[in-house]
């Protein structure tokens, strides 16, 4: 059976702000497929979760998949995780697009557990 999607409103984040403030303030972890800055809020709602891939990935068009590749990623692993009241910011790298699926949500397990998230 196919997990719940993401609230695409609610636990997105979208403003430059946002990224920068937890860029600033939060926690850095590097995984082979990605890099993960998460942050804790005060409040205990759904964690919010922001996606950026750098220009060395390649074109528009690889940046988005690579992108949606993370999206799939953070869907899966968080309908099983869950965190609340955290801000993510996940950063796509040149090695995120040519990374197994599988291996990429196990950096993503890791990355959560290892900044405290998961």
């Amino acid at each position: 059976m196919a997990s719940p999607p993401l609230d695409r409103q609610a636990g997105r984040l979208k403003k430059r702000a946002e990224f920068l403030r937890v860029a600033a303030k939060g926690r850095k972890v590097q995984a082979p497929g990605l890099v993960l800055q998460a942050l804790r809020r005060v409040d205990a709602g759904p964690a919010r979760v922001g996606f950026t891939v750098t220009k060395k990935v390649g074109n528009a068009v690889v940046r988005n998949r690579t992108r949606r590749r993370l999206r799939e990623a953070v869907r899966l692993v968080l309908a099983a995780e869950s965190p609340r009241g955290v801000d993510l910011v996940l950063i796509g790298r040149e090695g995120t697009r040519a990374r197994a699926f599988a291996a990429l949500q196990d950096d993503l397990r890791r990355a959560l557990a290892k900044a405290g998230v998961g």
